[in-house]
Formats: structure tokens, C-alpha cells, sequence
């Protein structure tokens, strides 16, 4: 039997399980929330509201366990209870994955694209623009619950957030990451703690670029959308000098070669005069007519923007992010970026 035809028979009953255990899952994510409506329906309609809720949801769960086993404590019920409350009148920026305009609505127009497991989990972000930013990047993306929970402690909106041209900053509540130009891709800093080398005395850039390739899964979701691996120390030639390129990958969406270059010491303008000079090349001999100019980014643990700012010209397309091998104090991202909103608004949010 034809090896590449059983894979395809393989294919077909894999996705179809897969498309069968989504749909049951969403299924009980529309339960849930219906459930939730008519535990708030049916509290409201008591005398002593605080009492009476509390014998509905005993009562209820009670019977549901009897009925249908684990799944229905109250405890849980409760969980139901606050989602409904918490997404009745929630709206996303639903127009940027038109793809599932299929799955029902209820009856606020609200459609639900994710697990419980990740609604339980955006349930506890408190601030509403976070949460709507993290469910439409784990739609669009197919995160994963462990994925999106990485993300999220990662402070990826915060991170972005700091990173972002001003006058866009708010559309990630809207329609979450958008990739149109070099600016966009770029985070700082990158938090790179599933390489595990935080408790390392010391390394060189060599044991940070190999923990990179064997993480490279990992890396690639931390950099985000479109990316594609080329390969590592990539060697060009010119006017008979060899040179490195640390790591080349190419971004799909915007149709360019992406160059980092790893330091593990203080940036110097040195170091960007070196990254120019990749990316000069890259334009000049690898890229052809009809794709975007290069990007080139230097991952360093230390910078000073000055000097960055100094030596790079107006306009340039190379970028200089810090890099962390711990994940991020959240609280501190969360008041620097409360700073940084300040300074931009005038003190005021728009």
C-alpha cells in the first residue's frame, strides 16, 4: 500500500477528530454560559437574593452530579455563573477572524471560539482590554491553553504595549496584533526563560545561540507571527571576508529576511555598524525585486538607547531589544506601562 495514500487517510480521520473534539468543547462553552444566565435569572426572581442564590446553586448542583457526575459543584457553578455575567454584554473585535462566522451567537451577539479551560483562565485577567487582547491572539494564533498561559505570564501585552507606535496602542484590545510593518515584530525585551540558563554563572554567545536551536519551537512563538527558520552562523562572502549572521529567519507576512545577532555584553555602536552591514548586504545580493527590505534585530542583555539612537539613521530597519532569561516582573511592566500611558496622554487615557 501506497505510503503517502495511508497518510492521507491518516490526515483525514485526525482532523476530523480534532474538528469533532472542538466542536464538543465549544459546545459546553455555549452550555456553560446559558447555564450562567439562568442561575442569575433564577437567583433574581428570590425574596433574599443572597439566600436564595445560595440554595439554587446547592440545590443545582446536587441534582447535576446525580444526573451527570463531576463537572457540577458549586464551586464550578459558580464559575458558570461569573462567566455568563462577565461576557453577556463582552464584545471582541470580531471582524478580524471572519473564517468562524459560522459558530452560533447568543442572544447579546457574543460568539465563543475558545475552550472552558481558556476562558477559566482570561476569566481571572481583571483588566478588560488585556483580556480581550489575549483571547483574539490565542484565536488567531491557536494557542493552546499552556500556550496562552506562557504568553500571559510573559506579559506579552504589556510587552507589546511598550513597544507599539502610540497611536495604535489600543487597537491590540481590538483587533490584537497587527504585522504590517518592520516596527511590529519587534519586542522588548524578549523573554526567553524556557531556555533555562538563568542559573548560569556565566555563558558565551555561542551556549545562548545553541540553547536558542534547541528551543527553536519556543523561540519561534516568542517572536510571534510569520516567522520561518533559514538556519545559524549563516556565512556570506564579500570582497573575499567571510561573515556570520547568528541566526536568519524570514517573515511570511511581511516578506523579508529577519537577521538577529546575539550579544551577551553591552551593546556598542560597533556592534551596529556590524548589523548595517548584514542587512546591506541581505537588501543588495539575497533579497530579490519583489520582497521587503531586511530587518535586523540585536538581542542584547544591556543597551543604552542613546547610543542606539545615535548611530542608527532616521528611518532604519534595524532595531536593538534587551533580552530576559526569567520571566518578567508583571506588577513592574504594568506600572511602567501606567507611566508611559501618562506621559503620552497628558495624564489622561484616551
Amino acid at each position: 500500500m501506497n505510503d503517502e495514500f495511508l497518510k492521507s487517510i491518516v490526515d483525514i480521520l485526525e482532523n476530523a477528530r480534532k474538528n469533532a473534539k472542538t466542536a464538543v468543547n465549544l459546545s459546553m462553552v455555549y452550555a456553560y454560559f446559558e447555564i450562567g444566565q439562568k442561575i442569575i435569572e433564577e437567583e433574581q426572581s428570590g425574596k433574599d437574593r443572597a439566600a436564595y442564590g445560595r440554595q439554587v446553586l446547592q440545590s443545582l448542583a446536587k441534582c447535576l452530579t446525580e444526573k451527570f457526575g463531576k463537572g457540577f459543584s458549586m464551586d464550578n457553578l459558580k464559575l458558570m455563573r461569573r462567566f455568563y455575567t462577565m461576557y453577556a454584554n463582552d464584545q471582541i473585535g470580531e471582524t478580524v477572524f471572519p473564517q468562524f462566522q459560522n459558530l452560533p451567537a447568543t442572544k447579546t451577539g457574543r460568539r465563543f471560539y475558545l475552550s472552558w479551560s481558556h476562558y477559566l483562565k482570561l476569566m481571572r485577567i481583571d483588566n478588560v482590554d488585556e483580556r480581550h487582547f489575549y483571547e483574539i491572539e490565542a484565536i488567531k494564533n491557536d494557542w493552546s491553553l499552556s500556550e496562552l498561559k506562557r504568553q500571559f505570564n510573559s506579559s506579552l501585552y504589556e510587552r507589546l504595549m511598550l513597544s507599539t507606535n502610540k497611536n495604535k496602542v489600543y487597537d491590540l484590545a481590538l483587533k490584537g496584533q497587527i504585522i504590517s510593518k518592520a516596527e511590529d515584530i519587534v519586542k522588548d525585551p524578549y523573554i526567553l526563560e524556557f531556555l533555562g540558563m538563568q542559573e548560569l554563572p556565566e555563558y558565551s554567545e555561542n551556549e545562548l545561540e545553541s540553547r536558542i536551536i534547541d528551543h527553536l519551537q519556543q523561540f519561534l512563538l516568542e517572536l510571534g507571527k510569520g516567522f520561518a527558520y533559514i538556519g545559524r552562523q549563516v556565512r556570506f562572502t564579500f570582497d573575499e571576508e567571510h561573515f556570520r549572521v547568528d541566526l536568519v529567519f524570514y517573515n511570511r507576512l511581511l516578506h523579508c529576511f529577519v537577521l538577529f545577532d546575539l550579544k551577551i555584553g553591552k551593546l556598542t555602536h560597533q556592534d551596529l555598524g556590524q548589523m548595517q552591514m548584514y542587512v546591506n548586504y541581505y537588501d543588495r545580493y539575497e533579497k530579490t525585486a519583489d520582497e521587503n527590505p531586511t530587518i535586523g534585530i540585536l538581542l542584547c542583555n544591556e543597551k543604552n538607547d542613546a547610543v542606539v539612537e545615535l548611530t542608527l539613521p532616521e528611518n532604519s530597519n534595524i532595531y536593538a531589544s534587551q533580552y530576559k532569561l526569567y520571566l518578567p516582573d508583571k506588577k513592574e511592566l504594568q506600572q511602567k506601562l501606567k507611566e508611559w500611558i501618562s506621559e503620552e496622554t497628558g495624564g489622561t487615557k484616551t
